[in-house]
């Protein structure tokens, strides 16, 4: 993939609702959207390409770079539809995907029901071997016990194969005479190994996450394989990349073996865009709230880095890749509001999605939705936020809504679209609590940048109610996460667990291991393009207490010596105490895992404000009768696209854009700076 400054760059993120299209040329930006096909994802994205190529008057063959954030993984694994998938383990580990964890996850529900496994218990199948906790071999693996469960294999449908063994993470021999052996005996389909997918401690984790790896396989495969077939027969020159939970992205043939580091592909894209946007404000540390069609995604920044967990859930099961802690509630735009048994106004997670989507636009939705609430409000404008494609059906929302809200609640239409409102807030206010004071973050130290077609309309009276000083809402709001896809760098990461304590471990223990990683590093990212100069290099351990169930992430920085595995010991003592309120300088520590990231670095296009100079007044649109808190108030609509760079406007203000909307409520302020980028001062 070269890194030259090709003359279009793309980026495409695939949503509920919308497919977006992101075009960088020469420095000027094009944004197409288009209807999401979520039988066929791949569809959407190649409608987006055909709409950019049309008008952006885009050739293709002067694409140099294509990057890809997709939902097909994380949806595969919410609806259970992955493929036919056999798991291979150590004698006596077979039900080890079932048994899971004793956490429960409300400790007063006795009726709580766990996953459903990755691999069904019949498909699941134990070898003789045994490696004791260093590697070492215990028990010879027996490969005819190898050969009897490749008969069985031959007996199924599968398609997948997932090989996890006792402490591979120390020594993978045994795992890869496992996958040979029972390739001689003609078991065909693709191979994931725990040593390759998450060679790390915790036998429930890294077997589900490779039983779960192995399962996406071959559903990924199919998919970028549709995709790779359209760029070829459009003859796009460069190869797809698509992004990681991570924050990072990789080429295509990687993402294929390792579709698990795919899960959260869509939101990484986001925050990376949102982290992006507030560093060049000079802001730092922000929560972020992508709300589009379906869902909410809430995350946190911190010191400009998106926080990075590998304790992230998708659906009900723990992945424990490297993954941006994103929060997802069931809240977006299409978010349907009815009313529960009690008789009290619910809002979400059931959503309207793509096809019908809100009653508004015009598709035969039966249902009120949060979009809706907002059109009845003012807040959209029937004539103008929909595409090229749709037209409002004003008439209907207002029969719908009647029928399903106002008249069984008692209330006029108006109060019934303000409380769907207040409903939908109330759960993103919960979600942006979870990400940051159920940390130990005061929301009142960070800005929110708000994103997604749906985002910066609700993103004013959240930081309102949150403390947040002010709201940051990017010139590209509607399509956040696929311009994302063009300032993310390459990433890869490495790792492995090495219990051992750590007065035990010397720089000869670790220098080998780290190289090791390096050299792979290497040679993926050259095959990806990218020289050494534009290659960085990060190592890191993971330490914890003696005793202790979970452990902290330590940066090393510099030579590897005596002294830097001290002091990397002393800031786990730090960071102890950061994060959990009290350290023990005198308990024993222990190295648990080894880490290296490799990132490799993309030239970020520069996108400068369209507007110059000039007065706001210049960029009025219209104006209109627009609700706040049940109050109807006569308010400016600004053209966002007409807005010159140092104009400030005082609210109540909406400023719509292309792919968004923007409310400014009564007593707050708001300022376009050199990027386009909008912030709302809420005050408190």
């Amino acid at each position: 993939m070269s890194r030259s400054s090709p003359r279009h760059r793309i980026g495409v993120d695939v949503g509920g609702t919308f497919t977006d299209v992101v075009t960088v040329s020469d420095g000027s930006l094009h944004v197409s959207k288009t209807p999401s096909t979520p039988d066929s994802p791949d569809e959407g994205v190649v409608d987006g390409l055909e709409r950019t190529r049309e008008g952006a008057d885009v050739s293709y063959g002067d694409v140099g770079f294509f990057a890809h954030g997709t939902t097909v993984a994380t949806n595969a694994v919410l609806e259970r539809e992955w493929a036919p998938t056999v798991l291979v383990t150590t004698e006596g580990f077979r039900d080890v995907l079932e048994i899971g964890r004793q956490a429960r996850p409300d400790i007063y529900d006795f009726d709580v029901t766990k996953p459903v496994p990755i691999v069904e218990r019949d498909r699941r199948y134990e070898v003789t071997e045994r490696l004791d906790e260093r590697g070492r071999v215990e028990v010879p693996l027996d490969e005819g016990s190898v050969r009897d469960v490749a008969a069985a294999i031959l007996e199924t449908d599968v398609e997948s194969v997932a090989i996890s063994l006792l402490f591979a993470f120390e020594n993978a021999e045994h795992e890869r005479r496992a996958e040979e052996v029972l390739r001689e005996e003609g078991v065909e389909g693709s191979y994931s190994l725990s040593s390759g997918v998450l060679p790390e401690i915790r036998e429930y984790e890294r077997t589900l996450a490779t039983a779960l790896n192995a399962a996406l396989k071959p559903v990924m495969d199919s998919y970028i394989g549709r995709l790779e077939s359209a760029m070829g027969e459009r003859e796009i020159p460069t190869t797809l990349q698509i992004m990681q939970s991570n924050g990072g992205i990789i080429g295509a043939k990687r993402a294929r073996e390792r579709p698990i580091n795919t899960l959260l592909s869509g939101p990484a894209a986001g925050v990376q865009g949102a982290a992006h946007v507030a560093g060049l404000q000079g802001v730092e540390d922000v929560l972020t709230m992508d709300m589009g069609g379906t869902s909410c995604d809430v995350s946190l920044v911190r010191g400009g880095e998106p926080v990075v967990s590998t304790e992230v859930d998708v659906g009900d099961y723990p992945v424990g890749v490297p993954m941006i802690s994103v929060h997802t509630i069931g809240a977006g735009g299409g978010s349907i509001a009815w009313i529960d048994a009690g008789g009290a106004l619910r809002v979400g997670p059931r959503s309207a999605g793509a096809d019908p989507g809100p009653v508004c636009y015009g598709r035969g939705g039966e249902e009120p939705t949060v979009t809706d609430a907002q059109l009845l409000l003012g807040r959209l404008d029937p004539d103008a936020f929909l595409s090229e494609d749709l037209e409002a059906d004003v008439d209907r929302v207002v029969r719908v809504v009647t029928e399903r809200i106002a008249d069984p609640l008692g209330m006029s239409v108006e109060e019934a679209a303000q409380g769907i409102l207040d409903v939908a807030n109330a759960n993103m206010e919960r979600a942006l609590r979870v990400v940051s004071v159920e940390r130990g973050h005061d929301p009142r130290e960070f800005g929110l940048v708000a994103f997604g077609g749906a985002g910066p309309l609700h993103a004013t009276s959240l930081a309102a109610d949150l403390d947040v000083p002010r709201v940051i809402v990017p010139r590209t709001a509607g399509v956040l996460s696929a311009l994302g896809l063009l300032i993310t760098d390459l990433v890869h990461d490495f790792s492995t667990s090495m219990i051992r304590r750590i007065e035990e471990v010397s720089p000869e223990d670790l220098e080998p291991v780290f190289e090791g990683f390096e050299e792979e590093a290497s040679d993926r990212l050259a095959g990806e393009g990218l020289d050494d100069d534009r290659i960085e290099i990060e190592r890191a351990v993971d330490l914890r207490y003696v005793g202790q169930s979970f452990e902290l992430t330590v940066p090393l920085s510099g030579a590897l010596t005596a002294e830097t595995i001290e002091d990397a010991t002393a800031r786990f003592h730090e960071r102890h105490e950061g994060r959990y309120g009290h350290a023990s300088p005198d308990e024993p520590v222990e190295l648990v895992t080894v880490r290296l990231r490799a990132r490799g670095l993309v030239e970020t296009p520069t996108l400068a404000a369209a507007v110059t100079d000039g007065d706001p007044e210049d960029a009025i649109r219209d104006e209109r009768a627009v609700v706040y808190d049940g109050e109807s108030r006569q308010t400016a609509v600004y053209a966002r696209e007409r807005l010159p760079v140092d104009s400030t406007i005082d609210g109540p203000a909406i400023v719509e854009g292309t792919e968004s909307t923007v409310v400014i409520l009564p007593e707050q302020s708001a300022t376009v700076d050199g990027y386009g980028t909008i912030t709302v001062e809420v005050g408190r």
